[in-house]
């Protein structure tokens, strides 16, 4: 049996640490977090007693909800539903904000305001898709698209009406249906279930806690409703890094984290993608997202190349003195500084290439710079000074790059009067098995 997997000691004492003082320091009454790989918990570190916390200890998510509504979006997209440049109003007719797309209310740059119309949804028991579509005005647009990042809760409350609207399900039924219950997430749940940690404000003067209402947010859902665990926010951070294809693509989810928009021009320090935030510390950029309840704040943030997450839980309404993103931040960052990384994996053979891919495998050179093809059966992959690309073949003597710095472009094979292989046509820049040959 193989070992359950776990941080070094020292590291993990680092984590414990960086928890307790969040739940100290933070005033918060509760505090859990887990730094996971690979759908499992590598470490987990509770603090406080109101409730005392464990990895199934539910706690509200509130806006990483946005990230499986964003989810949704991306499959029925995949499947031929609507396409993200489509306009509002081609989904919902009759909208006056229907000239904003799918994709810029995904990337939160529709120029839509922030919040609907009506008390506070966060604190208010939320009305059906009808009624939110129907206290739309043209008033709802703050600026206008594309111009800068400006975070709108409306705008997944519109998607949400999208996903119901052309399926004729539920965004509740939906969540289930296509992404928790594929993926296992068996405690992430629309309402609480016990055990369930009960949310606070805590006030400032005196540290009294006040318990806030749990309320169901309606048609605002796909903004902010789920509630879920330690155990299975971890397989949340692993469909980040190694998704399911049941679910969505490599490709999808590539395109989701990739950016839509930097939403601090000064230091470049974050931004948004198709769904997910992205943070970045140093030189390493997280995806995830953050969220907050009345009576709840929480992190997602996911290194994807280490493949390395952590889930942060705290049961008040923000930490006194620091952010939740920041305490989460400051725990993976140590992780990744202190720990070595995953171990590679195995080498194996590679299969001898056959066909057209015999005759282009080896050394190529252009401009007196040596490349070097090689195969793994289904694809090309091609090295060089500082460049790295994948191609997959499309039709004899065309390949089509599909990762790395040719990925959209088309490699021809050239071919002599004799049908020998004679170069390599990459977007004009022609490839030559002489050393010599300068193009």
């Amino acid at each position: 049996m193989s070992p359950i997997p776990s941080l070094l000691p020292q590291t993990g004492r680092r984590v414990d640490e960086i928890a307790a003082r969040a739940q100290s320091d933070g005033r918060t009454p509760s505090f859990a977090l887990a730094i996971v790989r690979d759908r499992a918990v590598l470490h987990q570190s509770f603090a406080g007693e109101h409730p005392r916390p464990d990895a199934k200890t539910q706690y509200r998510l509130g806006s990483i909800t946005k990230t499986l509504t964003a989810t949704m979006v991306m499959q029925l997209r995949d499947e031929g539903f609507f396409a993200l440049d489509d306009l509002l109003y081609r989904h919902l007719p009759g909208t006056p904000i229907g000239g904003v797309t799918l994709r810029q209310l995904l990337g939160h740059v529709s120029g839509l305001q922030r919040e609907p119309d009506g008390a506070w949804w966060e604190r208010a028991t939320g009305g059906d898709v009808d009624q939110l579509l129907a206290e739309l005005g043209y008033d709802k647009v703050a600026g206008p698209p594309f111009r800068r990042f400006r975070y709108s809760n409306l705008a997944y409350g519109l998607l949400g009406a999208v996903l119901e609207k052309v399926t004729g399900e539920s965004w509740q039924a939906l969540a289930a249906k296509r992404v928790l219950d594929p993926l296992g997430m068996k405690r992430t749940t629309y309402a609480p279930v016990e055990p369930f940690a009960r949310g606070y404000v805590v006030h400032a003067l005196g540290g009294a806690m006040h318990e806030e209402p749990r309320l169901d947010s309606g048609a605002m859902a796909p903004a902010g409703q789920l509630w879920s665990t330690i155990t299975d926010m971890a397989k949340w951070a692993a469909f980040w890094t190694d998704p399911a294809p049941t679910v969505l693509s490599r490709e999808t989810v590539d395109e989701m984290c990739a950016p839509v928009v930097i939403s601090d021009l000064e230091s470049w320090t974050a931004g948004h993608g198709l769904g997910p935030q992205l943070f970045r510390v140093g030189e390493r950029v997280f995806v995830g997202h953050g969220g907050s309840m009345p009576g709840y704040v929480a992190q997602l943030a996911v290194h994807r190349r280490s493949r390395l997450g952590v889930v942060a839980f705290a049961n008040a309404y923000g930490l006194t003195g620091t952010t939740i993103k920041q305490v989460a931040l400051d725990a993976l960052t140590t992780v990744l500084d202190a720990e070595p990384p995953a171990p590679p994996a195995p080498w194996q053979p590679s299969t001898p290439p056959t066909g057209e891919a015999a005759a282009l495998v080896g050394r190529w050179w252009w401009m007196g710079r040596e490349y070097e093809i090689v195969t793994d059966g289904d694809a090309l992959e091609m090295t060089g000074p500082f460049h790295w690309s994948r191609f997959t073949r499309e039709a004899p003597d065309r390949w089509r790059g599909v990762d790395g710095e040719n990925e959209g472009e088309v490699l021809a094979v050239l071919r002599s009067p004799e049908g020998e292989v004679a170069g390599l046509d990459i977007a004009t820049f022609v490839f030559s098995r002489d050393p010599s040959h300068l193009a």
